[in-house]
């Protein structure tokens, strides 16, 4: 008998194996090392080791769950870990490893985001998850566009990110109140270094933090309205243009010129 679903934990499990065929396929784990996050009830643990992954690893919250797991899959490539996984320490993982995982709805954002900060390329080069399908839309908008936000800028700095394919609610046990979505990431190196990547994730979220705001309102409030202003009126940028309207490029470009006058 399987555990109950804890609606604490925003747990809703696949029903079928086959539907993780679009991300097995982005994956491809045939004799690599796979890092799992929130297998729940094993069903895209056993469709990525039947796709030959060489080792999964597999982080469980549910100590119930993880249970339950171990008892349904003799596999001695399974490794279960119960513990958060956001705690996960990206950049100790030898290379190459592959993440993949069915996301909790309340952790998604928050674990793509550590995990594209932390991890290099060269270690982990492909990640793909289940998400919300909102989620899926914000990791993949482009400018000018209503899901586009701090988040797409983030993630575009240091990933190519696919839509694989959509999920409908129907497809989850029990069903949730939104769609899913698959995405695939192939990871990449930041246009700038890993050092200053953190003061561009601060300049990008500045940026963002005040939506109905003007850009050089927005980063008056971290920078001052003189500096905000000077900074604007070097790169061209009107006194109307808002955050949601500059790509990458142009978020580097801002953040270099703040540097220059801070």
């Amino acid at each position: 008998m399987s555990p109950r679903l804890k609606k604490s934990l925003g747990q809703h499990h696949l029903r079928q194996g086959g539907l993780c065929r679009p991300l097995v396929e982005f994956l491809q784990p045939a004799g690599g090392r796979v890092v799992e996050v929130g297998p729940g009830g094993g069903v895209l643990t056993r469709e990525l080791l039947a796709a030959d992954a060489a080792a999964v690893v597999a982080w469980e919250y549910d100590l119930d769950w993880a249970f339950a797991l171990r008892r349904q899959t003799e596999d001695d490539r399974l490794t279960l870990v119960v513990a958060d996984a956001l705690d996960l320490a990206w950049d100790r993982y030898p290379a190459p490893t592959l993440v993949a995982g069915n996301l909790p709805y309340g952790i998604g954002t928050a674990l793509i985001e550590r995990l594209l900060a932390q991890a290099e390329p060269k270690s982990i080069p492909r990640a793909a998850f289940l998400v919300q399908l909102e989620v899926a839309e914000r990791l993949l908008a482009a400018p000018d566009s209503p899901a586009y936000g701090g988040l797409s800028v983030l993630t575009a700095a240091r990933s190519e990110v696919r839509l694989l394919g959509r999920v409908s609610k129907g497809s989850f046990r029990p069903p949730p109140k939104v769609d899913g979505a698959f995405v695939g990431l192939t990871l990449k190196t930041p246009p700038v270094t890993k050092e200053e990547m953190v003061g561009l994730a601060a300049t990008i979220r500045l940026a963002f933090a005040y939506r109905r705001k003007t850009l050089r309102n927005s980063l008056a409030a971290g920078w001052g309205a003189a500096t905000a202003t000077a900074v604007c009126e070097e790169l061209s940028l009107g006194h109307n243009t808002r955050a949601q309207e500059l790509a990458l490029g142009d978020f580097v470009r801002l953040h270099q010129a703040y540097l220059v006058r801070s």
